[in-house]
């Protein structure tokens, strides 16, 4: 039996198609969430169709800010237990997921037999979001992926006080017309970022080992600036993005089961 899984983020939508029987991804991809969100979805849908021939399944389970909207749903699920069921399928030992997004947050901290024991979100503020590493790229006239690059050329450690990002990108302005280098000005984005996601991570007892899931967590200098601030290595899924998408696939193939 194959089921669906889709995600439907504020700034990415996600979808899996997951083999239940071989506890396999079939297919897997995402693309940026449209005005209409359904019109990313049919999109990615599309792109099973024509490559792998995959047709919509019976069985589909939906989450995400947009996990309402797609009506031939079978089950809901939150986002929480979808990218804690994700990266249990990539890394079984993992005790704290770091799940950073487009415009949230998110810190679970699971029992040694993979149960959630606690979480912490952050959803009302875009300083240690994705939306605030769009805005320092922006400012820097560089794509996401080339922030990361630009970051670790960086020969100065900088500091962004401020934790708006209103206020940050004012002080970054305020760097950018002192013709400070672009590399540190990245490199202080992320440091920033890191410290955000630690004053969460100090919320919940967080024990390793670390898995850092979402968008962001694709974001290599992020990562290396996170795990050198905790001492402690990070791990990242081969495709952080999916996570969420991948384990509402496989919590319905659960319910499938037994039902």
């Amino acid at each position: 039996m194959i089921t669906l899984g889709i995600d439907i983020g504020s700034r990415n939508t996600k979808i899996v198609f997951y083999d239940t029987s071989k506890q396999s991804i079939l297919f897997s991809a995402f693309n940026a969430t449209e005005v209409n969100p359904l019109q990313s979805v049919q999109s990615l849908l599309k792109q099973a169709k024509d490559i792998y021939g995959l047709d919509l399944p019976d069985t589909i389970a939906c989450t995400g800010y947009g996990r309402k909207l797609w009506k031939g749903t079978n089950k809901i699920f939150s986002e929480i237990t979808c990218h804690t069921a994700g990266v249990l399928y990539f890394v079984p030992k993992v005790r704290t997921i770091i799940d950073v997004g487009g415009q949230d947050a998110k810190i679970i901290s699971l029992t040694p037999e993979g149960k959630i024991k606690d979480f912490v979100m952050n959803d009302k503020c875009a300083a240690g979001t994705g939306r605030f590493l769009e805005m320092v790229a922006n400012r820097l006239e560089v794509s996401l992926d080339e922030l990361s690059e630009l970051a670790q050329q960086s020969k100065n450690t900088l500091t962004i006080s401020s934790t708006c990002v209103v206020f940050a990108e004012s002080e970054i302005i305020g760097m950018i017309a002192k013709n400070t280098a672009p590399a540190d000005i990245a490199y202080a984005a992320h440091i920033s970022v890191a410290k955000r996601i630690i004053t969460q991570l100090s919320a919940v007892d967080f024990i390793p080992p670390l898995v850092f899931t979402g968008g962001v967590a694709q974001n290599k200098d992020l990562v290396q600036c996170l795990s050198g601030l905790l001492n402690t290595p990070i791990i990242t899924p081969p495709n952080p993005e999916i996570t969420g998408a991948l384990g509402a696939a496989i919590l319905l193939s659960q319910m499938e089961e037994f039902s």
